[in-house]
């Protein structure tokens, strides 16, 4: 149920968050990094897309919900949600190793 409402919300205002976003430098590749590298975020980078979101939730306040406590566990959520593609990426091969 709160996933479902959620993605809505996220997909509702998807291409302002992608529009935002591109002003700062370097985050949707953060963002996906997971999903296209299978490798998971470190603390620092988990941080780090915390305060981008903290930024993009003045223009979607819907986004503070993954920078209050606990919200990191929903940032894969949230790369699932905004990914445009239909299936994950496989990593290259001097990655998998």
């Amino acid at each position: 149920m709160i996933r479902f409402l959620l993605r809505r919300l996220i997909l509702k205002n998807r291409e302002l968050i992608f529009r935002e976003a591109q002003h700062f430098q370097g985050f949707l590749d953060l963002m996906f990094k997971q999903r296209n590298t299978n490798l998971p975020w470190t603390k620092e980078e988990k941080e780090q897309i915390k305060n981008y979101l903290k930024r993009l939730s003045l223009y979607v306040p819907i986004l503070i919900i993954f920078v209050l406590p606990g919200g990191s566990l929903m940032l894969p959520i949230l790369a699932e949600i905004l990914d445009r593609r239909k299936t994950r990426r496989n990593p290259p091969a001097s990655m998998k190793e």
